[in-house]
């Protein structure tokens, strides 16, 4: 398994990877926000994605954005392909976009938001934290991108304070559980 950083090499699964997001999400019956095609070619060609590939087959994927003024770099579209499923990657891809993001934008807080238990455990293995959602960026055009999600009369009704996901934060100055038991 190649878990590598995207490109324009990888723009042949861009359609694969939303059809995989949006299977998952009709599923599991949660909200996950719907990319197009394009738009996750965006995130390739800018050198901000993960790619998870078993030789040519696509396998799993994950992208980063600025928000915030370059504040903040959130974590999305976590998806890994159901042949794959169960067998760590969706970890490893986490891993490496955590790598990347703290490579690309050192100062900038790292944050997720998910309504799936298993992101959630692994965010935390990996040293994020829970945090209500002022704690997150302010910036209107992330949760724009919310719009598309199931759950979204949940975070207008709230103000944008609360919804069915829960906020992670990464705090690089904490050792995650994960390191302290190496």
């Amino acid at each position: 398994m190649e878990i590598c950083f995207a490109d324009e090499s990888h723009h042949r699964y861009a359609q694969e990877i939303c059809d995989t997001i949006q299977d998952a999400a009709q599923k599991r019956g949660t909200g996950i926000a719907r990319r197009t095609p394009e738009y996750i070619c965006t995130r390739m060609t800018n050198g901000n994605a993960v790619i998870a590939l078993e030789g040519d087959r696509f396998a799993g994927f994950c992208y980063i954005e600025r928000w915030g003024d370059k504040d903040f770099v959130a974590h999305s579209g976590l998806i890994v392909h159901e042949d794959f499923r169960g067998l760590g990657l969706a970890k490893a891809i986490k891993k490496k976009v955590l790598e990347l993001s703290i490579l690309k934008y050192p100062e900038a807080k790292i944050f997720g938001i998910t309504t799936g238990s298993a992101v959630m455990k692994i965010n935390y293995q990996l040293g994020y934290k829970p945090v209500t959602f002022s704690e997150l960026t302010s910036d209107s055009k992330f949760w724009d991108g919310c719009q598309t999600c199931l759950n979204y009369d949940v975070l207008t009704r709230t103000s944008r304070k609360m919804c069915l996901c829960t906020g992670m934060l990464y705090d690089k100055h904490l050792k995650s559980p994960e390191n302290e038991e190496e």
